[in-house]
């Protein structure tokens, strides 16, 4: 019988290491001078919070730090940003990290309710997932929370110049990530097939175009990239390589702020979508926000 229970405890241990190694994800808040600390339960493949509400939300995610990213100590202060927001609203949170492409398609189906952190998504640009519609006919934008830079990157190698047009990249192989919004101006030329871009699954993908010269530039969020290689798989000598590699361009492309994208598909959507703006403009207008933004990024510290 201890041979049995030993070989079955192996087999599990192999089949299902994530159901093992994941730890509920603590997220402590004050709301109207009452305090709050939800512990999100590993549920299915993602954490679940405050399980007996009412109306239970999905959100999915993907890994992408410093601001969002299951490896984590506190998953990032987007994560604990959504948790916070919805849960004051009295909600439920499930939340999934998914590949980012795969998440864009549950919440444009409607097989999750909100998709999130998402840059803005401007009205003419196209769904990858649903033939003839435009993603915003299929997904309502929050209002907007702190943000950051997105800018282009060259390697050292080059020689290349940005004069902050857009105009002076045309003849450029530039890489991207499947799926992400970057700049209105700059997905623009993209969908109307006047810049020549490689897609990326992640944004390690599209750093390691860049090192490897197999692109000449690629677009991303300058705290992304340094995090990113930070957190990546492989040694400290290949990650102090891809950033000596690597160079950001200035002027920055914009500053982008952040927001929740929820799915048109979900009946309620517009009662959820009023509740959790309602959140957003009271904390930020007090200032709660950016105190939990702040404390959010201590733990980790």
């Amino acid at each position: 019988m201890k041979y049995f229970i030993v070989l079955w405890l192996s087999v599990v241990l192999l089949a299902a290491p994530s159901v093992f190694a994941k730890r509920p994800v603590h997220v402590s808040y004050i709301n109207d001078g009452k305090s709050f600390l939800y512990s999100g339960l590993p549920h299915e493949r993602g954490y679940l919070f405050n399980p007996d509400a009412e109306r239970r939300l999905r959100l999915v995610t993907l890994n992408w730090p410093p601001y969002i990213d299951d490896s984590l100590c506190n998953k990032g202060w987007v994560f604990q940003l959504a948790v916070y927001l919805l849960t004051s609203q009295g909600y439920g949170v499930y939340v999934e990290f998914l590949p980012w492409a795969r998440a864009v398609r549950d919440v444009e189906l409607g097989k999750a309710d909100i998709i999130f952190p998402e840059y803005y998504i401007e009205q003419e640009a196209p769904s990858d997932v649903v033939r003839g519609k435009t993603r915003r006919a299929l997904l309502a934008l929050s209002h907007n929370f702190p943000g950051g830079e997105i800018s282009l990157f060259k390697h050292k190698d080059s020689d290349f110049q940005f004069n902050g047009q857009l105009q002076s990249i045309l003849d450029k192989t530039i890489g991207i990530v499947r799926g992400y919004q970057n700049t209105p101006e700059f997905d623009a030329l993209i969908d109307n097939g006047k810049l020549k871009t490689v897609e990326a699954v992640n944004d390690l993908q599209q750093i390691k175009l860049l090192t490897n010269k197999r692109v000449e530039l690629i677009v991303a969020d300058p705290e992304v990239v340094r995090s990113t290689i930070k957190q990546a798989d492989v040694s400290i000598a290949e990650k102090r390589h891809m950033l000596n590699q690597m160079h950001v361009l200035t002027p920055h492309l914009a500053y982008n702020p952040l927001y929740f994208a929820l799915s048109k598909q979900v009946p309620d959507w517009k009662n959820i979508l009023h509740n959790l703006n309602q959140a957003l403009d009271a904390k930020l207008a007090s200032g709660e926000i950016q105190d939990f933004i702040a404390r959010s990024k201590a733990q980790c510290e």
